[in-house]
């Protein structure tokens, strides 16, 4: 199975690439290599013969007709994106272009090949989104998103990801291609780009500066870890019914301030501060205009039609993820001084 993956050297597409490869897969990495991509997210596999690396953007049609025809993929997963909401408030017009017309490309590239090579029953196109395209949960324990939730995206991000998932259901419908969706939680774990709230906290806490926390922290979110994920989305990609999107969830609802709390007890276990806990450090800053309340996901369909729970509570896959920072200095710092990194964003509207 060769298998064409966008967004390859991002956070999750990296972990995707890398266990794809491990299981025996060709892979073909098409990325951009914007501000948050980085190659050394898959130098684990940079010399293995399964791989290969495609320095192209998906709002070049021209580029990705010529991969397809290159390449021959049996399939395509298609993470590439903007997905950096703070940053989305800031300049949407980058998520435009990348997350619709760069998903209209993918599409249109996918629907020639898949054309002209007979239309093989076998071809699959897997679109990755998010939760975030549903907009905002009440603080009741029973709602949680379902594939059936009606769309009510609130960010620039989020719209933006919202039109890609209906184009890429318009094109199932119209054209037949043979699709897959999938809308996950918010994920963390090794290679997370150092502007993220986890990497944000870890990295600040070991520097002694504030842990920076939006309004009061109440805000809810359902935590994915990121090797978790990519093992349900190749699960999907391979054995998902056609045309149908699955919500992909941790099962593991924490509010902002208590994740931070956590991490600092971890942070205090792992490398204790002389005097006190990184917990002195949280600091409450103004809110993100428009920040959505609580984000949980009801995995009943990935669970009940293709088996896949995730592997690790939250408070397991945080240890992991510090020790990770812990033992990766150099790749974290060689990525602080690209654009924004440190910088408070998100705040213009």
């Amino acid at each position: 199975m060769k298998i064409l993956v966008t967004g390859g050297a991002g956070f999750i597409g990296s972990a995707v690439v890398r266990l794809a490869v491990a299981r025996g897969h060709d892979v073909v990495n098409l990325d951009a290599l914007t501000y948050a991509g980085s190659l050394s997210n898959v130098a684990s596999v940079a010399d293995n013969p399964l791989y290969r690396f495609e320095h192209a953007d998906i709002r070049d049609r021209a580029a990705l007709d010529r991969i397809f025809a290159t390449h021959h993929p049996d399939m395509v997963m298609h993470l590439a994106a903007e997905s950096h909401v703070d940053r989305s408030i800031d300049g949407p017009g980058d998520f435009i272009e990348t997350n619709i017309t760069g998903t209209f490309n993918m599409l249109e590239a996918a629907r020639s090949y898949w054309v002209q090579q007979g239309k093989p029953a076998g071809f699959r196109f897997h679109h990755i989104s998010t939760d975030e395209v549903f907009g905002s949960l009440p603080d009741d324990p029973t709602v949680k998103f379902t594939e059936d939730t009606p769309y009510d995206p609130r960010s620039p991000y989020s719209a933006s990801k919202a039109s890609s998932d209906h184009l890429v259901r318009a094109w199932f419908e119209t054209y037949g291609l043979p699709v897959v969706l999938s809308n996950c939680s918010n994920n963390y774990g090794p290679y997370h780009f150092p502007e993220k709230l986890i990497p944000v906290v870890i990295l600040n806490a070991l520097a002694g500066r504030p842990l920076p926390i939006y309004g009061t922290g109440a805000n809810i979110r359902d935590w994915l870890f990121v090797e978790d994920h990519a093992d349900a989305l190749l699960l999907v990609a391979h054995k998902g019914a056609l045309g149908r999107s699955y919500n992909i969830g941790g099962e593991n609802e924490r509010s902002n301030l208590d994740l931070v709390r956590t991490l600092c007890t971890i942070l205090d276990e792992k490398r204790p501060k002389p005097h006190g806990s990184y917990a002195d450090q949280i600091t409450f800053v103004a809110d993100r205009p428009g920040h959505d309340a609580r984000y949980a996901i009801d995995p009943t369909r990935i669970r009940t039609e293709l088996g896949w729970r995730p592997s690790v509570t939250v408070e397991e896959g945080l240890a992991k993820t510090v020790q990770w920072y812990l033992d990766n200095e150099d790749w974290w710092r060689a990525l602080q001084s690209r654009q924004g990194v440190g910088q408070r964003l998100g705040t213009r509207a």
